[in-house]
């Protein structure tokens, strides 16, 4: 009886440490982006698309500016990392001497709100707003 007790707890035990490791994997972002359409492109294909300096210049420190124009280092990002793009704008502008600016991928009407929050945060940061290729009315 005490084997059989034993052997329910660490089956228990087990069971919750499954549910607990299902939730967090499915809320996280790496989760969200494998279930994302499959015609929604990477980060790296709108660069390429929209950039129309150096893509991918590497800093002095190997860090790398996404876009390098004459005029602005840019950071390119989906709207929801919108704060690591702002943080990441500023550092390549240090660097540069160029502007500090962020091309934001939106998917949806509702991303304006991460825009609106780039605007709040620093109003130096030219802001470059790119529909996804799946972006929703």
């Amino acid at each position: 009886m005490k084997k059989l007790k034993k052997l329910i707890g660490k089956i228990i035990s087990t069971i919750v440490i499954v549910i607990i490791s299902a939730l967090v994997y499915f809320s996280t972002d790496s989760f969200n982006e494998v279930y994302q359409p499959k015609n929604n492109y990477k980060e790296s294909d709108y660069v390429r698309e929209y950039c129309s300096g150096e893509i991918e210049y590497v800093l002095e420190d190997k860090t790398r500016v996404d876009c390098l124009t004459d005029e602005y280092a840019i950071e390119f990002d989906y709207a929801k990392k919108w704060a690591e793009s702002i943080g990441q704008s500023l550092y390549y502008a240090k660097m540069t001497g160029k502007k500090p600016a962020v091309a934001i991928i939106m998917s949806s009407l509702d991303d304006e709100k991460y825009i609106e929050r780039i605007k709040k945060t620093d109003e130096n940061i030219t802001i470059f707003e790119i529909k996804s290729k799946n972006f929703i009315e």
